[in-house]
């Protein structure tokens, strides 16, 4: 039987959607299916958006990226005020960057549109919600979020980030961590609304830097301001980048004519990650901060929780570091299970703990998150930094659109949580409308081994 061709406006480069369009869910993943990581052709899928991506920001310079929630019901200020911001940049001889879509985007979108500027549109592929804004004058298509990340990060000079979702914070998140590791060029993140972001750095000075996975480097990576002007004035001060100052750099991969030989590295990571991962079998991916030793109840809860997962015959990966990483493959080593650790590398050092069993490590953050989740079939997260809450968030926004099948999301240890949990609901579901009810059911929280592994057994991962 023939292969089905993809439609023409689905493909890389145009319109996820025609304006207008509506389809099923069924008649969307006939062309685009979760990641299935046995299925080796995907990666040429990938590296083609890559590809394509690096070859089409190499054209724009002066680049912000703005990020922002898709729902039309947020607070109009929002929209006004993002519309303010871009026109004032666009006047200034800025190309704006979205994420193509409507709410927040498509204010960032117009104001560009209307000062006469580049106005980019970086569109990411789902059955629902996401239809091409019309203030869009270039724009890309992408099948997977996470090449659309780094596409919407690597080349800008500043990025602003408006009230929104889960994809919001994780796309913030990873932004201030990725700057953090070193493996992004420092530049401006300022975060516009203190009545939504002020709780968040509440949450992160409070009891991220409680663990201390966040210090006051870290809180003051980003600026909260409450109007147009005070973004403006933060961005104005910035100066373009040539692209090729650090590794995410557009001109490291690509020129305007071809790709870089540098893309076949990724190329390298994603297939070697696969094959590492296919032997894995009923694996339970744990996450938390690096910052917690064995004198702490954290290390010792997360140590029982893999010890007892290992004696019921489950693998366990962590990111192979020190802290809940270690407790978690030291509980799976003794418990004669098989313990993974997926590191990341640093001037060529690979650094894990002595209880890994087996180990692979990535120079590209963006590849081996990709790789921790493809297996597994739960996540049980301690508490933790920059690195824990956007993989957390990430998670949350691949299961909410369909990228992933529903799986147990597991936050573990009440106490570190619940403030965050009190404000998904009461500033993100009531005050600001960008998630909504049925959200708040695609993760719980447990404070003991007992119920992580009830809500595991319970809840296994559906694909679809």
């Amino acid at each position: 039987m023939a292969k089905k061709s993809l439609p023409p406006d689905l493909r890389i480069g145009g319109p996820p959607f025609g304006k207008g369009r509506e389809k099923s869910k069924k008649e969307f993943y006939q062309y685009h299916e979760p990641i299935n990581f046995r299925e080796s052709w995907r990666i040429f899928k990938i590296m083609a958006e890559f590809v394509e991506g690096y070859q089409f920001l190499s054209q724009f310079r002066r680049e912000v990226t703005v990020f922002g929630s898709a729902r039309k019901e947020m607070p109009a200020k929002y929209y006004k005020m993002a519309t303010e911001l871009t026109r004032m940049l666009g006047k200034n001889g800025n190309t704006i960057i979205t994420g193509g879509g409507p709410g927040i985007m498509e204010a960032a979108n117009k104001g560009a549109y209307e000062a006469g500027a580049e106005s980019i549109g970086l569109d990411i592929q789902l059955p629902f919600e996401q239809v091409t804004n019309p203030y869009v004058k270039k724009g890309i298509g992408f099948n997977f979020f996470f090449t659309r990340k780094v596409m919407l990060t690597a080349p800008s000079q500043a990025l602003v980030a408006f009230p929104g979702g889960f994809g919001t914070l994780d796309e913030f998140f990873e932004v201030l961590d990725t700057m953090d590791l070193g493996k992004m060029r420092k530049c401006p993140a300022i975060a516009v609304g203190r009545e939504f972001w002020g709780p968040v750095r509440d949450f992160l000075s409070e009891y991220s830097g409680g663990t201390g996975a966040v210090n006051d480097k870290i809180l003051n990576s980003f600026e909260v301001v409450d109007s147009a002007v005070e973004a403006f004035d933060i961005v104005k001060k910035t100066r373009d980048y040539e692209h090729g100052g650090e590794e995410y750099a557009v001109a490291k991969f690509s020129s305007k004519e071809a790709a870089n030989w540098r893309i076949f590295r990724i190329m390298a990571e994603l297939v070697e990650g696969f094959e590492f991962v296919s032997g894995i079998k009923n694996d339970i991916t744990i996450l938390g901060t690096k910052s917690l030793g064995p004198d702490t109840a954290e290390y010792e809860e997360a140590y029982n929780l893999a010890y007892a997962l290992g004696k019921e015959k489950f693998a366990i990966i962590t990111g192979g570091g020190s802290g809940i990483m270690e407790a978690a493959n030291k509980g799976a080593y003794e418990a004669g299970a098989e313990s993974v650790g997926l590191d990341i590398r640093f001037d060529r050092e690979e650094r894990h703990n002595a209880f890994v069993k087996k180990t692979l490590g990535f120079f590209f953050p963006f590849t081996r998150k990709l790789i921790i989740t493809a297996p597994s079939r739960a996540f049980v997260i301690f508490p933790g930094g920059l690195g824990t809450l956007h993989q957390f968030f990430e998670l949350l926004t691949l299961v909410q659109t369909g990228k992933l099948g529903k799986m147990p999301l597991i936050l573990f240890g009440k106490k570190f949580w619940s403030p965050l949990d009190n404000f998904i609901r009461e500033v993100m579901l009531k005050k600001f409308k960008s998630i909504s009810e049925k959200d708040i059911e695609l993760y719980r929280i447990a404070d003991t081994k007992e119920e992580a592994m009830k809500i595991i057994k319970e809840q296994p991962r559906k694909e679809f």
